[in-house]
């Protein structure tokens, strides 16, 4: 089912960092004068709406630096290889993401086990807008890159990539030291339909490659200068990262 994209679903954080709702989840445009960087892609079914998005904001897609990877589920990449093969824009990951995203492999949930955790508020109704955008859909990525891992990547809004892997191997964040932002992906969120609580929080369990070290990774998030967070499910959230990840090492633990 292709997302209608309304104006309200693109939020202007800054003058040059805009973060989109798609179908149940998010991607941030980062300008640059003329020129910009596209975090994340939406499900397959979103690729309209990333098109609609980024004329939105005054950009062409071949006026994109690269596609910048946080993580390779569907629900992230869904228009990454189109804008690959059509206007030529490099997708860029971390190199543990790289043979995810050209489906060498998948670590996605699976259907057998949302299926055995149907019977929890919001999961049945997720999973049914999931399979409409594409979300069991095969949509590698042809040529996925690794970008360069010692600090700032020369890309628009000169992000520096946090690796936070456990929600996948090479799942990765990404700060905007000149902005104050840091962009979550999905090893912080702040809501999630299968969810029932608002505010940071790591994704439900079945979510995760591995939760233990997703649980692990918040603490890449204590050491950033940042008071904005875009996360690839729910709203901004405007607080620091470091209180941010307390937050949702507590909701993990149980203690909150």
């Amino acid at each position: 089912m292709p997302k209608v994209l309304h104006d309200d679903d693109i939020v202007r954080v800054t003058d040059d960092v805009y973060t989109v709702s798609g179908s149940n989840t998010n991607w941030v445009i980062i300008k640059d004068g003329d020129g910009g960087t596209l975090v994340d892609s939406g499900y397959p079914g979103d690729r309209e709406a990333v098109l609609a998005s980024l004329e939105a904001v005054g950009l062409h897609p071949r006026s994109l630096s690269a596609v910048l990877i946080t993580h390779a589920h569907n629900d992230h990449i869904g228009a990454a290889e189109y804008l690959r093969a059509e206007y030529g824009v490099p997708v860029l990951m971390h190199q543990e993401e790289v043979a995810h995203a050209r489906r060498d492999f998948l670590h996605q949930v699976s259907v057998g086990q949302v299926l055995a955790q149907a019977w929890r508020p919001g999961v049945l109704p997720w999973a049914v807008h999931a399979l409409r955008a594409g979300g069991t859909a095969h949509v590698p990525v042809s040529e996925p890159q690794e970008f360069p891992w010692s600090g700032a990547l020369d890309l628009p809004g000169t992000p520096v990539p946090v690796h936070t892997p456990g929600h996948t191997l090479g799942h990765c964040a990404y700060h905007l030291p000149d902005s104050g932002i840091l962009i979550t992906g999905d090893a912080l969120v702040t809501a999630h339909p299968t969810s029932r609580t608002g505010g940071p929080q790591l994704l439900p369990a079945m979510f995760h490659t591995d939760r233990a070290r997703a649980q692990a990774s918040l603490s890449a998030f204590e050491g950033v200068d940042a008071d904005v967070l875009l996360p690839g499910h729910g709203p901004v959230h405007h607080g620091s990262a470091r209180e941010a990840a307390s937050a949702a090492r507590e909701r993990a633990a149980g203690r909150l």
